[in-house]
């Protein structure tokens, strides 16, 4: 009890600097005034967001200002890098959450990037028709974003200026935009209404190149690339025919200037990069003629981003003490039964079969993948189509759900089968499986289970009230929630939970195998559980790296997924045999691990809920 209650406080100090750290960087040591704001919209919807007001603005001394827009898939969070380095050096920056996604609402269109700007319209109208936010220059008002993201800035550069030229302004409400990862929207009948200067980063490596007029992600001759910069020269001078990388181009007062980045990376990485950063840094800083003592390599959020990871890593850790110091408690102590035996060590045909169906569950678990990505387009039309709907309203997480419950039901097969054909000839005692539990007890681990998320949550609103920080490393992240989400939990989480138990039974009895080190056995279990999406990543990456372009191109958004879902999966079986010692039986981890990590996929994912609810 001593041991777990110290372990327990040790990862909860650990957090504790981490995230107190954390939210310093993020205010730039004091600097930057962050706070969290949410804004009424247009039919009904709401946009949640966080300011970064540095003390330097003042109605006074007014500063520029930028709202950063996330992607698909993406919260405010995931683009925290760039609104600290733009803060920090006196710009006042807003990131949102967009519409669908984090703590926004849904939007009742479904193309919100295209038509809002995830939520990005309404804030930029606020900003320059309200004097709440009088510490902003409001002829200095900018937008970025990343992937789609970078879609709503240019469309937002396009909206803005016809506004403009509607309404005879003498110029748009948008200064400069900066499209970060995306140039599908950087077509004449869009750039025609642009009256803002114009950056333009994307990635050398971006996996969606495939979309692209040339079929690569090389700027220099792209006509995407060529359309942008050539939109801000005079109709009396010839085209280019070739984009000189990094050069600005046109003029700003006139807002015709263009920049064009090409940084070698692959789409998913490239808001988490010094370069990438420091072009953008650099880019706001000249077109709004606001220059810092800081050169745009001096950046901090990479700690933010290492500390996040350790407090990531560390919060998980601590549900094992947790779980340890609430068994103590009389009520659930019924529960702790002695440890079966573990598997005798398979040797002969019983090798081959193990060997066989580890191969075998793998290969099912790849090329299964893609086929539930199909079904799910089917079974749930209205969340793949972005409407409103309490039908299993999480696109993304859809697909993930029936590939699980699939394989989950394939592992069980294998298991049982393995069992009725090899196990019970040779003497396998379903009484070492830890399957056996009485109604009661069932209801103990449950409640316990739902004792153990609550409490990890708990810590987590905690951090989230004081320091407006969560445990988050680039695009895996753990946040709040909202209400709703809870809904969303009793929806997809018992039909996850037959994945999660699958995984616990075969962790906990074919691959716990008498004499094998520890390290080694559950290493076996979380490449056993990680295998067949691992294989599907290799496979996308290979193909991009000899041809060019990926093996999965309609759904590769899908496999960009699997960046966040891996690495869950590998980590699950860690912490089913960690219950499974504690306990003696399979059931513990499972429900604590889909519980906490379900509720991870679903607050970080686009929810098409709807509004009124």
């Amino acid at each position: 009890m001593t041991k777990a209650f110290n372990n327990l406080l040790i990862c909860m100090a650990v957090i504790f600097i981490c995230m107190a750290t954390s939210s310093w960087i993020q205010s730039s040591g004091g600097q930057v005034a962050v706070s969290k704001i949410v804004l009424p919209t247009q039919n009904g919807q709401s946009l949640a967001a966080t300011l970064f007001k540095p003390i330097s603005a003042t109605s006074d001394t007014p500063a520029p200002f930028v709202a950063v827009v996330p992607g698909f898939q993406r919260s405010r969070e995931a683009l925290s890098n760039i609104a600290i380095e733009l803060s920090r050096r006196g710009f006042v920056v807003v990131s949102i959450d967009p519409y669908g996604q984090g703590s926004s609402s849904s939007s009742m269109s479904t193309r919100s990037a295209t038509y809002e700007g995830y939520g990005m319209f309404a804030l930029i109208d606020y900003v320059f028709e309200t004097d709440n936010l009088n510490y902003v220059d409001k002829s200095r008002i900018g937008a970025t974003g990343h992937s789609a993201g970078g879609n709503a800035a240019i469309r937002g550069a396009a909206y803005f200026g016809k506004e403009a030229s509607e309404t005879d302004s003498a110029l748009s409400k948008l200064h400069s935009v900066y499209i970060s990862g995306y140039v599908l929207t950087l077509r004449n009948s869009v750039l025609r209404h642009v009256n803002s200067n114009i950056g333009v980063s994307y990635a050398l490596y971006d996996e969606g190149a495939f979309r692209n007029k040339l079929k690569n992600g090389d700027m220099r001759f792209a006509p995407e690339a060529l359309r942008v910069v050539n939109s801000g020269r005079l109709k009396t001078l010839p085209k280019l025919k070739e984009v000189e990388l990094d050069k600005l181009y046109g003029n700003i007062n006139d807002r015709t200037a263009r920049i064009v980045h090409n940084e070698p990376l692959l789409h998913p990485f490239q808001p988490y990069n010094g370069l990438a950063t420091a072009n953008q840094i650099k880019y706001f800083e000249t077109v709004f003629s606001h220059k810092s003592e800081l050169s745009p390599e001096d950046q901090i959020w990479q700690w933010k981003e290492f500390l996040g990871l350790v407090s990531l890593i560390t919060s998980l850790v601590m549900l094992i003490p947790l779980g340890r110091i609430l068994l103590k408690v009389p009520y659930f102590n019924e529960i702790v039964n002695p440890v079966p035996n573990p598997s005798k060590p398979p040797v002969g045909r019983g090798k081959i079969i193990f060997w066989s169906l580890f191969g075998i569950s793998a290969l099912i678990a790849c090329v299964s993948f893609i086929p539930m990505v199909e079904v799910s387009k089917q079974l749930f039309v209205d969340a793949s189509t972005r409407k409103q709907t309490w039908f299993f309203p999480q696109r993304m997480n859809n697909p993930v759900m029936l590939w699980a419950v699939f394989n989950g039901f394939v592992g069980f097969l294998f298991f049982f089968l393995t069992y009725k054909l090899f196990g019970k000839k040779n003497g396998v005692n379903p009484m070492d499986w830890g399957i056996f539990i009485t109604k009661k007890m069932a209801y103990k681990t449950f409640i316990l289970g739902l004792l153990i998320f609550f409490f990890y949550y708990l810590c987590l609103f905690v951090i989230d009230y004081f320091f407006l920080v969560d445990y988050r490393f680039w695009f895996m992240g753990v946040r709040v929630f909202q209400p709703t989400i809870l809904i969303l939990l009793l929806m997809y989480a018992p039909i996850f939970f037959i994945f999660f138990l699958m995984s616990s039974l075969r962790a906990n009895t074919s691959m716990r195998i008498e004499g094998q080190p520890e390290w080694l056995s559950m290493f076996i279990a979380g490449i056993g559980n990680s295998l067949g999406l691992i294989l599907i990543i290799i496979i996308q990456y290979t193909w991009f790296a000899t041809t060019g372009e990926v093996y999965w191109t309609t759904n590769w958004l899908y496999i960009n997924l699997l960046f966040g879902v891996v690495p869950m999966m590998f980590a699950l079986p860690y912490f089913n045999r960690y219950f499974f010692y504690m306990t003696g039986s399979i059931y513990l981890g499972p429900i604590v691990t889909c519980l906490v990590f379900i509720m991870i996929l679903s607050s970080n994912t686009v929810s098409y809920i709807p509004i009124n609810s």
